[in-house]
């Protein structure tokens, strides 16, 4: 049942009620460290976590509750897909510097994942297939050839997507994205937190930087002095720290900060497919699953607009919800929120050095966890010293990123995130990525028949799909995760060892 718009709301993101962040005390001392990282949300806790790693003595300053405000209050998309169409990256930068935006968010969401993965963070993470799609309740189906053309575009690139005739749900054409993701993001931040605090950092909350201090570097908060070598604003909108207030000032004029709206209801569980949902409304609407044992709850937002601009908000979440129920019929709201995001004039994030020692992230749009995960990891590589392959496409002081030849491949193929393409496969075998994880399927590549394994984590896999015993084409068996020979009953493991015979060697490899 919608809202009447007239009716307050309780807005607490279901985030908030159904986990609780460790708390930490207060600072009440002074010290030294390496780093100081200001404001505890997705990017400052990432940071944390990454220089930790590394061996630097970091403090995190938050100045009320770690995973409160802007991470607090996400949909919780895990997506490289940007809110910029990625013809129009093309358009706007060239066809190098579109991939390297998309190839900088899956390397990010690759990051969270093995984050997940080493630690054992309960969090719900899965990756997920993500669906860019026309507005629902289109019957015209008029830009399909469009549909075709940026599904085409994308897979050239070297990412899994595909054309789909009607997405999942809504029914109308779109593009299928492989190798999304989603997370309870309190859920994540908890276990970061941990982490880092486990590797030797300090977190403090209630403890607002209210002044910064140049030789030496120094932060103060509740009236103690933290001494560093260098400093990473995560405050999703930048504070001043130790640049100028002009400085500052012509940042702000290049972010637009807009207000998203958020419900989310429960639904029989299956009842709406497991993935990422985004249509081309202006403003779109953007749609995810959170599931649970006896249901599953529908994440729903969209009718942003700039922030303060709106009299009767009331209204947004109303007809929020009647986009959904017309959706999703019988649909039941249960939670109601809102968020900020904030965009930039190129629709890029402004990432990177902003004076000496001192580093920043903001202008996320809708892909403040993936963006911001990446905003940690250039800020730490800056730190320690280290390239990284994105640190001029989002760099704050860029005025235009030029279109001239930029051999993106060649020149950072051996950075460790860059390697994220093996892991995920390139434009030169985009084919292997065809199965889904834990999956196989025998493709046909160059007119050879290719035994292709997909394992949980993404990596491909390829064996000739003839088994060696006669020749036959095997098939993959998704109840047993074999490949099976359907002439002589010989039977392989995913990665084409031999279970059973009369096949005596293994599934060839193929190499390169």
């Amino acid at each position: 049942m919608a809202t009447d718009s007239h009716t307050p709301v309780d807005t607490s993101p279901y985030w908030a009620e159904s986990v609780s962040m460790p708390s930490f005390a207060a600072l009440d001392d002074d010290l030294q460290v390496d780093v100081v990282v200001i404001g505890g949300g997705i990017t400052g806790l990432t940071a944390a976590y990454l220089l930790t790693a590394a061996g630097r003595t970091v403090a995190v300053l938050e100045r009320g509750r770690c995973a409160q405000v802007d991470t607090g209050h996400t949909s919780a998309h895990l997506t490289m897909v940007t809110d910029v169409r990625l013809s129009a990256l093309v358009r706007s930068f060239g066809r190098d510097h579109a991939q390297a935006v998309w190839d900088a968010g899956l390397a990010a969401i690759a990051q969270i994942d093995d984050t997940v993965r080493a630690h054992r963070i309960d969090c719900g993470f899965a990756w997920v297939d993500g669906y860019l799609h026309a507005p629902s309740g289109d019957p015209t189906r008029r830009h399909e050839a469009e549909w075709r053309e940026e599904a085409d575009l994308a897979a050239d690139l070297g990412f899994d997507a595909s054309f789909v005739e009607a997405v999942p749900l809504a029914d109308v054409p779109g593009i299928r994205i492989a190798d999304q993701a989603r997370l309870h993001p309190r859920k994540y931040l908890a276990g970061l937190a941990q982490r880092v605090v486990a590797q030797g950092g300090r977190i403090y909350e209630q403890s607002a930087a209210d002044e910064f201090r140049d030789e030496p570097l120094t932060v103060t908060a509740n009236g103690h002095a933290v001494r560093c070598q260098d400093v990473v604003i995560a405050t999703h909108n930048p504070i001043v720290g130790l640049g100028s207030a002009l400085g500052a000032t012509l940042l702000q004029t290049k972010l637009a900060l807009y207000t998203s709206y958020v419900v989310a209801g429960r639904v029989e569980t299956g009842r709406v497919p497991d993935a990422l949902f985004w249509d081309t409304a202006a403003p779109y609407h953007y749609l995810r699953l959170e599931p649970h044992r006896d249901h599953d709850l529908v994440i729903f937002g969209g009718e942003d607009h700039k922030t303060g601009q709106v009299q009767d908000t009331a209204g947004c979440y109303k007809r929020l919800e009647e986009t959904l129920s017309s959706l999703i019929p019988g649909v039941e709201v249960v939670h109601r929120w809102s968020g900020q995001v904030i965009e930039t004039p190129d629709g890029l994030p402004y990432i990177g050095r902003v004076v000496d020692h001192q580093y920043a992230a903001t202008g996320f749009g809708g892909n403040g966890l993936t963006f911001g995960t990446l905003g940690a990891m250039i800020a730490s590589d800056a730190v320690l010293g280290r390239p990284n392959p994105w640190d001029a496409l989002f760099d704050p002081g860029r005025t235009a990123i030029g279109r001239g030849v930029w051999h993106y491949l060649k020149e950072n193929a051996d950075y460790p995130y860059y390697r994220i393409r093996d892991r995920f496969a390139g434009a030169e075998s985009r084919s292997l990525r065809a199965p889904r994880r834990g999956h196989g399927k025998v493709i046909d590549q160059h007119g050879e028949k290719m035994a292709v394994y997909r394992d949980p984590s993404g990596a491909a896999s390829a064996r000739s799909a003839r088994c060696p015993h006669m020749g036959c084409v095997v098939t993959w068996n998704d109840a047993e995760r074999t490949w099976d020979c359907p002439c002589h009953g010989s039977r392989f493991t995913p990665e084409g060892e031999v279970i059973s015979g009369p096949a005596e060697s293994p599934l060839r490899r193929i190499e390169g």
